[in-house]
């Protein structure tokens, strides 16, 4: 089987490296992969040397739809059996599951096409999903939540959307004493730090960063005056983000660190995972890599969220932009320490059953098969 990824951003988030995964992974179970992504963007450096064949195009040019893209669309899907689209945010009127719907049908193409998504955005239109109507295409949702709105708010046919989780890795994602020392000697904090709270991911506006420091800020000042908080990313809103602690006087609690491709040793360090998004998440990975290393989670109720954050089993779920009730979650977490530490026990277990990455890859190959 020839397996396509149509990757449109130069983004280097969760979503990015699960692609550059599932290219190593397929690979490896024997079949042909071709990855079509923007010049220069970070999923097709990593996969550089995989054996992938890979098609790049002008991310700012191909806005156009102009026949030279079109080729390069085109002959970049012509030999894929399937093509997995993860579906991105529409610029200038250009989206790339419509394109490659497009090139598909003008190109009298084969190939079947899948949009893939976790996240739920309103605006976003029906084609965004099923971009035409006489074309091979389906759904692939990674949240169940996800598939049911699908369903629901754009009447899709329900033999046309298929659930598969995507799963981590449980391989890399397991604590060790080795890891531990290691992620004291990456993430230095003051000696005293507890609890030691993690935010991983982009700084942007959705990521809702700037909720969280208010909610750190009501603990440093009550319940928990030792608690500190480790951002780690890059993204857009880092100046303001740095701008904020000074203004709100918590370099002593909040201390940013760059973007990592090595997430292990920021869960060695680290005593509660906190996700304070707004908006826009689907099942989160930096979600399922915290349980799989023993810990425990505090997250806003969005998207597919709750299919792995089960409130007082793995964690805490809470309303979006409530600052408030992200510190009570994370005060009742941290609190009860009996508690505490046998959920930090248990939870390996949840994530094993449910969301292991090596056998969801097998099953995507599975589902992949089924189409044709």
């Amino acid at each position: 089987m020839h397996i396509g990824f149509i990757e449109d951003t130069h983004l280097h988030g969760g979503t990015q490296i699960w692609v550059t995964e599932a290219v190593h992974a397929f690979i490896r179970r024997g079949q042909e992969v071709t990855l079509l992504a923007p010049t220069g963007s970070w999923v097709v450096k990593q996969c550089e040397g995989t054996g992938a064949r890979i098609r790049t195009y002008d991310w700012d040019d191909v806005v156009h739809e102009k026949p030279a893209d079109q080729a390069i669309w085109t002959e970049a899907l012509a030999p894929c059996d399937v093509a997995v689209c993860t579906v991105h945010p529409p610029r200038q009127g250009f989206h790339c599951s419509v394109f490659a719907g497009k090139c598909i049908k003008e190109g009298g193409l084969n190939t079947h096409l899948i949009p893939k998504t976790g996240t739920i955005v309103p605006e976003y239109k029906r084609e965004f999903y099923l971009p035409q109507p006489d074309i091979n295409s389906s759904v692939i949702a990674i949240a169940d939540f996800t598939r049911d709105y699908l369903l629901e708010a754009y009447n899709l046919p329900a033999e046309r959307v298929h659930l598969v989780y995507q799963g981590t890795d449980l391989e890399a994602f397991h604590s060790t004493p080795e890891g531990r020392e290691e992620g004291l000697k990456r993430y230095p904090l003051p000696e005293n730090a507890a609890p030691v709270l993690g935010c991983v991911g982009s700084f942007e506006p959705r990521k809702g960063q700037s909720v969280l420091f208010d909610a750190v800020a009501t603990l440093a000042a009550g319940p928990l005056p030792d608690v500190h908080l480790i951002l780690v990313g890059d993204g857009p809103d880092e100046a303001m983000l740095r701008e904020k602690i000074e203004e709100m006087q918590m370099r002593e609690h909040i201390t940013i660190f760059p973007f990592t491709r090595e997430p292990i040793y920021i869960f060695e360090r680290i005593d509660i995972t906190v996700l304070s998004s707004l908006y826009k998440e689907g099942l989160p990975n930096v979600l399922l890599e915290s349980l799989a290393m023993n810990v425990p989670a505090v997250s806003t109720d969005l998207g597919g969220v709750k299919e792995a954050i089960i409130d007082g089993q793995t964690g805490f779920v809470v309303e979006p932009g409530d600052p408030d009730q992200l510190a009570d979650a994370i005060q009742r977490l941290w609190g009860d320490q009996d508690a505490y530490r046998r959920m930090k026990q248990e939870i390996r277990a949840f994530v094993e059953e449910r969301f292991d990455k090596n056998a969801q890859f097998d099953r995507f190959l599975e589902h992949f098969q089924s189409l044709l």
